[in-house]
Order: structure tokens, then C-alpha cells, then sequence
């Protein structure tokens, strides 16, 4: 490539002739502050702007080009302190690690919410899946549907750990991503819940908190949609939500908020009318929520955590036998919960055995189960319902013909063989490696059955013993005779029956390893473990307090509140 002009103006004006191809914005930078008269070291004093962009040094290695700068190029170079210049470059850096990180956030939210969504064989030993307040298990729509709400609470949990360390400006991006990922849910599923509102509240209690005056036009629009949405999911009232509560008032919290921001934005709206009527209303809730000390002291000296006792009482109106039950509700389905998630995770280890389907999906347990009551083998119809892709009726036609019957107890006899192969082959590996002959290590395993035991012959054994261990003959039945080898195909109906990407024996043999980030992954299934039905109303009211009575103040005497645009 041949040499490209620059045009630059500011801290030094003139023409460069630099090659865009190789050139970096850190060697730029270096050549404008050497022409400015200030060395090498200058260099990070200067800041670079091309067509309205800050040029940033990014990973050090992207040439101009890649950003977009072009032969007859115009660039404006600024002189900053050194101080500013390193100021701005760790914004730099920190913006681009937070753009880094948000974007494996979003790509751990995908990959998580495929693989639990689509019937997949998860490649953990539990499974997501979407409840209702009362704990249980929801199918909400398509797999489509179930995608996006699953990715939707993923992310917003996520921005709810963010916001609890106030980072609001990062939770606001990842609420932005959460409501995107909603949208892309069938809107009538949605306004059965209360999610969506939940977010539109959470998102302009970030701007609030960030005292960003920007947002206050969205801002209404966002408390209108939440309200409108509540209003549908919960009911006229609360109507439905009370008589899904059994008369419980878990929603206070999250009204108390509702309202105060809507007093915010009518304040800053000239509405002062609207605003005095939402922050009186607001303070009406803040009152009711409080705790009486002899409610409080009562719970605890019942043995109840603080924290787990203030929630009681703000969930029930302060009603203690209100309160009671709820805890011992509660502590009743954690107890399910547990039980339901080891059964889970022996489901899962189950489905794992069986191997997947060809289209890549696990042994259906329900279905398995059905087909087991009505007198059939579990291992055959878990076979018949893994090669027939979870179809019952074509399952049952198989089993009860007897013709494929055979061949699918045929197919099972020989993975049994395979899987024997491979554990085998794995004990030799791992005794070779401590360095045993492997004739006499396989001589072993022949003789012997387990690695353990092999071991223990191979230590005590002389040179004799192990020839004569070499030359003795198991016959037809043994190991060493299976005509069976890791590369030999099993057959079985035509179906594609190669190792499994989970380790298992089934399912197709050239599906693709998914790239995984284990750390994001763990950081987003950590935070939905936290959380249960109520997490999204259990609300520390403390900030909303503190804010009613600057507004109201703010409203009775007609005052202002300065606040601008977030950084």
C-alpha cells in the first residue's frame, strides 16, 4: 500500500503521509506530539478526534484503517494535561472492558438460555426452568417464547446484583438488553406477567439514581407501560394478586417506587398537582412498610433471621400470625425446592446415560415414564424414545413390534459392549501412565475387572505372574475377544448413534462443541439461585424514604432540585 495524507489541525497543523494499513493510533498519537516539540513521552497528552470520534488505542494493534480514517483524512489533535490525558485514556479502557463484558454477558445469557430452553441435554447437572410465584413449573409458549423470557430474567437478575452495588449506569445497559430480549417474547404471554413492568420500574429507578434529567420524557412513558402492566398482570386493584397471595400484600414495595418516580417526573414535568398527590400516596405505602420493634423482636426470639423476619412483616401488613405462616411457607418450599433439584440432577445424570437423540435433544423423562407404566422395559423404551425423537406413538410401534424390538435390544447389548471398550481402554491409559507395560496392564484389566484391582496384581506380581497373566485366555465372553472397537459403528434403525457431545453414546457424533464462558455463566446462574417468587417486590424502602421527603418538601415550598445530565 502506498502512503495516504492526513490533514491535521489543533495542537499541530500540517500534512502527514503515513500508511493507514500499518499504522496505529498510538504511533499517530507519538508522531503528532514529537512534531508538537514534546518527545516520545508527550504522547498521551494528545487526543486524536476523525469524523466526530475520539480515537482510541483499543488493543494497540488495529490499524487506521480498520477505524475508518481515509486517505485526505481531517484530524483535530487536542493537548490535554498529563493528568487529563491519563484520565481519559483509563475512561477509555474502562469503557471498552465494560462493552467487553456486557457483551459476554449477553452471549452467556444466549448460550444458557438455548441449552435449557430447547429440550437439549444440558451440559450441567441442573436445569432452568421458569416457575410461577407459587414454585411451580411453567411452560409459557413456544421454544421460542421460553428463549427469550428465560434470557430476559437472566439479564435482569444480573443488572438487580449491579444495582444492589450501585453501579447503575452498567445495570441500566444490561436492564436495556433484558427489555430487548422480552420484546422479542410473544406480547400476549408477556402481559401475563409482571416482569416487563417490574424492568420499565427498575430502568428509570437507574436514571433517577443516576440524576439523569435526559431521561425524564421516557421516563413517564416507561412508569405509564408499568403501571398499564401491573394493572393487567396483577389485577383492578391487585385483585388477582391478592387472591394468588392468600391475601398477602407482597407488592407494596414495588408500588411505593412506582409512585415515587411518577412524583419525580410529574415535579419535573411543572405538574406540581400530580406530583404532591404520587409522593403522598408514596408516603402513605413508606409508613405502612415500617417495621413495629415489637413485631420485629417477637420474630427473632422465635429463632428467625432479622432479615428474613423483616420481609414477613412487610409482606403481610405487619399481621404477625400473617407473618409466621409465610416464613413457614416459605421455609416448606425451600425444602421442596431441594428436593426437587436432586431429583432434577438425577434426571439429568439419567438423560445422560441414554444419550441424545439425532436431533441433538434429551430422552424426554415424562414420556419415558408413561411408556415404563404401561409394563415396558425402562431401557428400551428410554432406546425407542431417543431414536424416535421423543415420539410416544412412534416409540410404542417400535416396541411392540417384535421385529424392532430386537433391534433395539440388539443396539443396546452392543453400546453396553462399547461403553465396557471404553471403560477399559480408559483403566489401561491411566495405568500405562504410571508406567506398567501396557500388555501386562491390558492382561490385567482382562483378568481382573477394575483398575483398582488390576493395580493391585500389577504391584505384587513378579515377572512370571505377569507373563503367565499375558498368556491366559478369558474365551469368547471376555473383554479381550469383544469384536466391538471404539471405531466401529452400532448401528441401530438408521440412526446416527455416535458419542454424544455431553458423553454420552447416543445422539449425533459430529455435533458441535459449544465455546463456553464457564465464568459468566456461573456469575448469572449464581445470582437466579439467590433469588425466589418474591425477590423482585422485596424492596429496602430506606433511598425511597429519603426521597419522598426531599420531593415533598421540594413541592410544598415551591423550591428546586438541581439535577443534570449523568456523565
Amino acid at each position: 500500500m502506498g502512503l495516504s495524507k492526513l490533514k491535521i489541525g489543533g495542537a499541530w497543523s500540517g500534512v502527514l503521509e503515513v500508511e493507514l494499513e500499518e499504522w496505529t493510533v498510538p504511533m499517530l498519537r507519538q508522531e503528532i506530539a514529537r512534531r508538537c516539540g514534546h518527545g516520545d513521552g508527550g504522547a498521551e497528552t494528545i487526543n486524536l478526534i476523525c469524523a466526530g470520534k475520539l480515537l482510541k488505542d483499543g488493543d494497540g494493534i488495529e490499524k487506521l484503517s480498520q477505524l475508518g480514517v481515509r486517505n485526505n483524512g481531517k484530524i483535530l489533535a487536542s493537548r490535554v494535561s498529563v493528568d487529563q490525558g491519563k484520565s481519559v485514556k483509563e475512561e477509555s479502557l474502562a469503557e471498552e472492558e465494560r462493552s467487553t463484558r456486557l457483551s459476554r454477558l449477553k452471549a452467556a445469557a444466549v448460550s444458557l438460555s438455548k441449552r435449557h430452553a430447547d429440550g437439549s441435554l444440558p451440559v450441567e447437572d441442573f436445569n432452568l426452568e421458569l416457575e410461577n410465584q407459587s414454585g411451580q413449573k411453567v411452560q409459557l409458549g413456544s421454544e421460542t417464547d421460553q428463549r427469550a423470557i428465560m434470557m430476559g430474567l437472566m439479564l435482569h437478575a444480573n443488572a438487580k446484583a449491579l444495582m444492589r452495588q450501585k453501579k447503575y449506569k452498567e445495570a441500566l445497559e444490561v436492564l436495556t438488553m433484558g427489555e430487548e430480549s422480552f420484546s422479542l417474547c410473544d406480547q400476549k404471554l408477556i402481559e401475563m406477567v409482571d416482569n416487563v413492568p417490574i424492568l420499565q420500574i427498575d430502568m428509570v429507578w437507574c436514571y433517577f439514581m443516576l440524576r439523569d434529567i435526559s431521561w425524564l420524557s421516557v421516563a413517564g412513558v416507561r412508569l405509564a407501560k408499568a403501571r398499564e402492566g401491573l394493572e393487567r398482570s396483577h389485577g383492578k386493584e391487585a385483585s388477582r394478586l391478592r387472591l394468588l397471595q392468600k391475601g398477602r400484600y407482597p407488592e407494596i414495595a414495588l408500588h411505593l417506587r412506582l409512585e415515587l418516580l411518577e412524583g419525580v417526573v410529574a415535579y419535573h414535568s411543572n405538574q406540581t398537582e400530580k406530583s404532591r398527590k404520587s409522593l403522598t400516596s408514596a408516603q402513605a405505602k413508606f409508613l405502612q412498610l415500617q417495621i413495629p420493634d415489637e413485631a420485629l423482636s417477637l420474630l427473632l426470639s422465635m429463632g428467625y433471621k432479622e432479615r428474613d423476619a423483616k420481609r414477613a412483616l412487610r409482606m403481610n401488613n405487619q399481621v404477625i400470625e400473617s407473618a409466621v405462616d409465610f416464613l413457614v411457607e416459605e421455609k416448606e418450599k425451600k425444602a421442596r425446592k431441594r428436593e426437587d433439584d436432586i431429583k432434577r440432577r438425577k434426571e439429568i445424570m439419567e438423560q445422560k446415560h441414554y444419550g441424545m437423540t439425532p436431533l441433538g435433544k434429551a430422552v424426554d423423562i415424562e414420556r419415558l415414564n408413561e411408556l415404563v407404566s404401561i409394563g415396558f422395559e425402562k431401557e428400551l423404551v428410554a432406546e425407542s424414545l431417543r431414536q424416535n425423537e421423543n415420539d410416544t406413538q412412534k416409540a410404542l410401534d417400535d416396541l411392540t413390534n417384535p421385529e424392532t424390538n430386537s433391534l433395539i435390544q440388539n443396539h443396546i447389548e452392543l453400546r453396553k459392549k462399547k461403553r465396557l471398550r471404553q471403560a477399559a481402554d480408559a483403566s489401561i491409559e491411566e495405568l500405562v501412565s504410571m508406567g506398567f507395560p501396557r500388555e501386562a496392564v491390558a492382561a490385567a484389566i482382562r483378568s481382573f475387572g477394575t483398575s483398582q484391582a488390576a493395580l493391585d496384581h500389577l504391584l505384587t506380581a513378579g515377572g512370571d505372574n505377569v507373563n503367565d497373566t499375558l498368556n491366559h485366555d478369558h474365551g469368547a465372553d471376555g473383554i479381550a475377544n469383544d469384536p466391538l472397537t471404539n471405531d466401529q459403528s452400532e448401528g441401530g434403525l438408521g440412526t446416527n448413534t455416535g458419542s454424544s457431545s455431553a458423553g454420552s453414546d447416543g445422539g449425533p457424533s459430529n455435533s458441535k462443541v459449544e465455546t463456553r464462558d464457564i465464568e459468566m455463566e456461573d456469575e448469572i446462574t449464581g445470582e437466579l439461585l439467590k433469588g425466589d417468587a418474591y425477590s423482585d417486590y422485596d424492596i429496602e424502602v430506606t433511598e425511597e424514604g429519603e426521597a419522598i421527603n426531599e420531593y415533598l418538601a421540594l413541592v410544598t415550598s415551591g423550591g428546586k432540585i438541581e439535577i443534570g445530565l449523568s456523565s
